[in-house]
């Protein structure tokens, strides 16, 4: 899903080359607008791969939120919520929305843990209106986080993996 971006398998949707971007690699900083143009791309990519398929987002009776389309084809996927964003890819790969999510949820809490961050840390280096306690939310799934909340995140959490 999402985390993918970062380790180079995001399809065509890759920051910088991949994984290379991550300071511990190369010296630069993964910023979090590289990665939410990311999602983004993904998103979009999803979409068209739905209608080329010809598929209305019919998986397990559930369909797409109209909105959801139509933001993601407005080029404004920032404000769209990690679980809404999820739903996109997960008709597009036929698979499960709250597996992508928990996988994502693993992933970021794993490079807290290899980076060896706290949500304090973490909320004192983003630009979201965010504390560490509803950092801490948003990471366990108690609170909704954003595209552009999580862009946010997996940088600094990206950026000070060794």
């Amino acid at each position: 899903m999402f985390h993918e971006v970062v380790d180079g398998r995001g399809g065509s949707a890759p920051i910088d080359g991949g994984a290379e971007g991550r300071e511990g690699e190369d010296g630069e900083e993964v910023e979090a607008a590289a990665l939410l143009a990311a999602f983004e791309t993904m998103l979009a990519d999803a979409i068209d791969e739905m209608e080329t398929a010809d598929r209305d987002g019919v998986g397990d009776g559930a369909s797409l939120d109209p909105a959801t389309v139509e933001a993601v084809g407005d080029g404004d996927a920032a404000n769209l919520t990690v679980e809404e964003a999820a739903a996109v890819l997960a008709v597009a790969a036929d698979r499960d929305a709250d597996v992508l999510v928990a996988e994502l949820r693993d992933h970021l809490l794993m490079g807290m843990a290899t980076a060896v961050l706290d949500v304090d840390t973490i909320a004192a280096s983003i630009d979201a209106d965010l504390t560490g306690q509803e950092v801490q939310q948003v990471l366990e799934g108690r609170a909704a986080m954003t595209l552009d909340q999580l862009a946010e995140v997996m940088a600094v959490i990206e950026t000070r993996k060794p």
